[in-house]
């Protein structure tokens, strides 16, 4: 796993290093500098501002002055000229409310300048933390940032401040951190069939949901547990859902279970459900399930006493309530459904993302898998796992489907709840990054991406954006 620091994980480590806090600041501004020369032709202007932070920009700025750059140096308010690129170093790490009036002012102005701009270490205006913009905050082209990446570098909505991420080592030893950002290599915990297997011993996954009109969903979810590598999928629909799934899903049994007149299950269906799944290694719970007063109460019934690993997706996560499990548990939320459980709105939740998911993850006592451009995965008591390789593409109905068949998969193949949320996402991203074109992906063009990234291609793809 590859650390993400917080601020004050970040003052440790420089508190740490045995040789003075100059010796830092001068590397800090020459990988700042390196990466201007290497990619930015043309006139620079610094913004610094009064702290560590501003140490590093004018440092950055000597270094430039030295390869021949023409260099205007702004301590904070003056003018910005005519440059052709502008490096930020007004605020660094240390930000937690929106920055002053003046220093606002400022960031618009670079921001307005129309040229590109490098941030060191993290964009002024965003929390190093966190990732939340309290205020105004500047939309750079690139960040350099030191020892490692910090947390408000990948976690939105400051991820989608700070271009391109570069990560430079100046010589900090690293003394702890909470939090991570979760590479391909992962997936090479994902156990994989061997000369013994049988396909109940590659994983048995059973995925209940479906209702009229939304038998694509569970469709999707089993195919997407298929290609996971599961080696058994059975999907339980109500009963006149099946003949579509008959016709279409060839691979996965296929089991009914009572409806209403509408197309729905009845709460009784749970007991149909819990003798099913005595025969599965993990559940994918709600994919097309529809809502009802009977649904809801069906999951309810569902989760009370399943005594298998579940992914709670979809439909099921419907005015949930929170819940007693011993079984591993995965809530696999969108921004909006993720709101609708904490009581507040998806804009809420989309300007304070971490803060979000982890209490979430302590509300139901469960692993919470936010999905996003960074897919975050909290449980109780532990830090976030940050799964960032999502291409836009993912943007499009039915993904969420295919995420949560492939969760089922890894819980079937005995990973951890955490692990087995934290790989999907990176197998469900990095197959959204394997499909050619991506203008126009639909969810099913993801399958044959997730065998793909389960044999190794797109390893070389980096995590940081």
């Amino acid at each position: 796993m590859i650390p993400l620091l917080t601020a004050d994980e970040t003052r440790r480590a420089e508190a740490a290093h045995s040789g003075p806090l100059d010796e830092l600041m001068e590397r800090a501004g020459r990988a700042a500098a390196e990466l201007v020369l290497e990619q930015y032709p043309g006139s620079v202007t610094v913004v610094c501002g009064g702290g560590n932070n501003g140490g590093d920009g004018r440092v950055c700025a000597r270094i430039l002055q030295e390869a021949k750059r023409e260099v205007t140096v702004v301590d904070g308010f003056g003018e910005l000229g005519e440059p052709e690129v502008i490096v930020d170093a007004l605020l660094g790490i240390g930000l937690h409310d929106a920055p002053r009036e003046d220093v606002a002012r400022m960031i618009e102005r670079v921001n307005a300048a129309g040229v590109p701009v490098v941030s060191i270490d993290v964009p002024s205006g965003v929390n190093a933390s966190t990732g939340e913009i309290p205020g105004a905050a500047v939309r750079a082209d690139a960040t350099v940032t030191f020892g490692a990446a910090k947390v408000g570098l990948v976690v939105a909505p400051g991820r989608f401040f700070s271009g391109r991420v570069y990560v430079a080592d100046i010589g900090l030893e690293l003394a702890g951190h909470e939090h991570v950002l979760v590479p391909a290599s992962v997936l090479d915990l994902v156990p994989k069939k061997g000369p013994t297997s049988t396909k109940y011993r590659a994983g048995t996954v059973f995925v209940v949901g479906g209702s009229r009109g939304l038998t694509g969903a569970p469709m999707l979810a089993a195919l997407a547990a298929f290609r996971a590598d599961a080696g058994y999928v059975a999907v339980a629909a109500p009963e006149s859902a099946l003949p579509v799934l008959e016709a279409r899903l060839l691979e996965a049994v296929k089991r009914p279970l009572p409806e209403d007149g509408a197309g729905l299950v009845l709460p009784r269906a749970a007991e149909t459900v819990l003798g099913l799944s005595q025969a599965a290694n993990a559940v994918a719970l709600g994919p097309g399930l529809g809502r009802s007063d009977g649904t809801r109460d069906f999951v309810r019934l569902v989760l009370e006493q399943l005594e298998r690993p579940v992914v709670v997706d979809a439909d099921a996560l419907w005015e949930l309530e929170p819940f007693e499990r011993a079984a591993p548990t995965v809530l696999t939320p969108h921004a909006g459904e993720l709101a609708a459980l904490l009581g507040t709105s998806a804009a809420e939740v989309d300007a304070h993302r971490l803060e979000a998911v982890r209490r979430a993850a302590s509300l139901f006592g469960a692993t919470v898998l936010l999905k996003g451009a960074d897919t975050l995965v909290a449980s109780p008591r532990e830090g976030v796992l940050v799964a960032a390789y999502g291409a836009p593409a993912l943007a499009t109905a039915g993904t969420g489907d295919v995420l949560a068949g492939i969760v089922a998969a890894f819980l079937a193949k005995g990973l951890d709840a955490p692990l087995a949320a934290a790989a999907a996402a990176v197998a469900h991203g990095l197959a959204s990054r394997l499909v050619e074109p991506q203008a126009g992906l639909v969810a099913s063009d993801l399958l044959p991406g997730i065998q793909r990234a389960l044999a190794g291609e797109g390893r070389e793809l980096s995590p940081l954006h």
